[in-house]
């Protein structure tokens, strides 16, 4: 089922690349959905190189829509408050997504052992990046520090990324040159993803 999501997510995107549909990705991302940003914005940059997109633009809408993502989990948590966020970890709903107890009070000790800045380094940090918005939000941390420190460290993560999609359109004649090697081990990688993630919805259940 993840795998069939991941992929048909994927296709659609990479047959309607453009701003609004990075914007919506990084939103989905940002939230606590499980939708790695890493096939969003190299790709959108890859277009911005070949002339299709700029990639100024595409850095400032993916961090736009990292934003409103993080901005759902922050009024998420700050009105639902604590038991009904780890309540909602725990269920079938919340499992399915790849939630768990452990990740959410993964991300709450590294908010409160950081403070507000956790909100930025947080952005950067995996497993930590989608769900630092719930402590903030459980923390009634001000709106505007939070929004500062979310943009900053979104926009961060965002160029890293468009950075290494433009890195790969300059290579790309080494790209096409080894694309069978290259798409052998992208297959590899993403099977051994979904084994990764299929482990852990099974060791949730257990």
């Amino acid at each position: 089922m993840i795998q069939q999501f991941f992929s048909t997510i994927i296709d659609w995107y990479m047959a309607h690349i453009n701003y609004w549909t990075i914007t919506l990705l990084m939103a989905i991302e940002s939230s606590f959905i499980p939708f790695p940003s890493e096939v969003v914005i190299p790709p959108a940059a890859w277009k911005a190189a070949e002339g299709d997109l700029n990639v100024f633009l595409v850095v400032f809408f993916g961090t736009v829509g990292a934003l409103i993502g993080a901005l759902f989990n922050y009024y998420f948590a700050l009105y639902l408050g604590r038991a009904i966020v780890y309540r909602f970890a725990e269920s079938k709903v919340g499992r399915l997504m790849l939630l768990s107890r452990q990740g959410v009070e993964k991300a709450e000790a590294y908010f409160v052992r950081h403070g507000k800045s956790s909100t930025l380094i947080g952005r950067l940090v995996p497993a930590v990046r989608q769900l630092i918005s719930l402590p903030a939000g459980l923390a009634r941390m001000k709106l505007k520090d939070f929004i500062l420190f979310t943009v900053i460290g979104s926009a961060t993560w965002n160029i890293i990324l468009a950075a290494m999609g433009y890195f790969l359109y300059t290579q790309k004649e080494i790209l096409h040159r080894y694309y069978t090697e290259l798409s052998w081990a992208m297959v590899v990688l993403g099977v051994m993803f979904i084994i990764y993630l299929v482990f852990k919805f099974v060791r949730r259940e257990e």
